[in-house]
């Protein structure tokens, strides 16, 4: 067996750097997966980055990140309850491209922490992702998600949808 070549971690205020690089990486690889610009994502100042990686020690959220052995942050997600009758929900996912697939581990490995962080809070765990993200979807089958049939307008594009998927957990 093969040693993973990253870790995977909960993020901190003082990742906000990282944190920082990361999503603005992010943002430029895949723009229709996240619900900001990049020109509004380089507006924030330390502050706002520094909130954003204090999401990882949330009470009711979490954001993980992976990291590989030389230090390079090469993925992360994260979770939140938007409210008690939705309960846990998946956003901000992403995975560096040459990480990517299911060999590398890395998608898996940050949705093993998300969902073990959403069992602690509900029985399932939702997400939206855009209609156009085949590679996304695809992903999240794989795991158990399954499409609900719901759909609602893409923030930053209101002509197009994020569709919704719910995966039931095990305890």
């Amino acid at each position: 067996m093969v040693a993973r070549e990253f870790t995977v971690r909960r993020t901190t205020e003082d990742d906000w750097r990282e944190v920082r690089d990361l999503r603005l990486e992010m943002l430029r690889d895949t723009p229709m997966g996240y619900a900001e610009t990049i020109d509004t994502a380089l507006t924030h100042d330390e502050a706002q980055w520094r909130m954003r990686g204090g999401r990882g020690t949330a009470e009711h959220g979490i954001v993980v990140a992976a990291i590989d052995r030389s230090g390079r942050w090469v993925g992360t997600m994260g979770g939140f309850i938007p409210d008690a009758d939705t309960g846990p929900y998946l956003v901000g996912v992403y995975v560096a491209p040459h990480c990517r697939g299911r060999d590398a581990g890395v998608t898996d490995a940050l949705l093993d922490a998300i969902e073990d962080w959403a069992r602690s809070e509900g029985e399932t765990v939702t997400l939206h992702v855009h209609e156009d993200n085949r590679r996304a979807r695809v992903a999240y089958e794989r795991r158990g998600f399954v499409a609900t049939g719901n759909a609602l307008p893409y923030n930053l594009d209101p002509t197009r949808l994020e569709l919704e998927m719910v995966k039931q957990l095990s305890s």
